[in-house]
């Protein structure tokens, strides 16, 4: 009998594949809010080793923490995806024991590439904006961890 995902399914399935072998997001301390088809919701809090010498968190773990927040949500349809590049503007400090959480959505979807933009806050205020490029290498999420 075969059975079917639905879309959220997938995406729920592409993420925990994924997660299974993602040192990098879980050593940090990241944390899966929720997935779905095209988005994704992680956070991490800010420990001492992420404060550079100025006293704030440096801006390489906040793109990280949106870099990886964006591969969930560009995996979430069962293609692998990869960055094909990104930007991302500072708007707040952000300082030890925050709590962010960073919220991607897909904007666009056309053939092999997209675009996603992902929010980073801490509480209401928002402390960066991101926007990924991604593109899709054809292969699914699913058969990877067979392979």
């Amino acid at each position: 009998m075969v059975t079917t995902m639905d879309d959220q399914q997938l995406a729920q399935a592409c993420a925990d594949t994924m997660w299974a072998s993602d040192d990098a997001s879980k050593g940090l301390g990241m944390t899966i809010e929720r997935v779905g088809p095209g988005t994704a919701t992680l956070s991490m809090e800010i420990r001492a080793d992420m404060v550079n010498g100025h006293g704030i968190c440096h801006g390489g773990f906040l793109s990280t923490l949106a870099d990886s927040t964006f591969a969930f949500a560009c995996n979430s349809r069962g293609i692998v995806t990869v960055a094909s590049g990104f930007e991302v503007d500072f708007l707040e400090p952000v300082h030890l024991g925050d709590r962010l959480v960073a919220e991607g959505r897909e904007v666009v979807l056309r053939g092999r590439s997209g675009i996603y933009d992902i929010t980073v806050r801490r509480g209401d205020t928002v402390v960066a904006v991101f926007r990924g490029r991604s593109r899709s290498l054809g292969r699914p999420v699913l058969g990877e961890a067979s392979s």
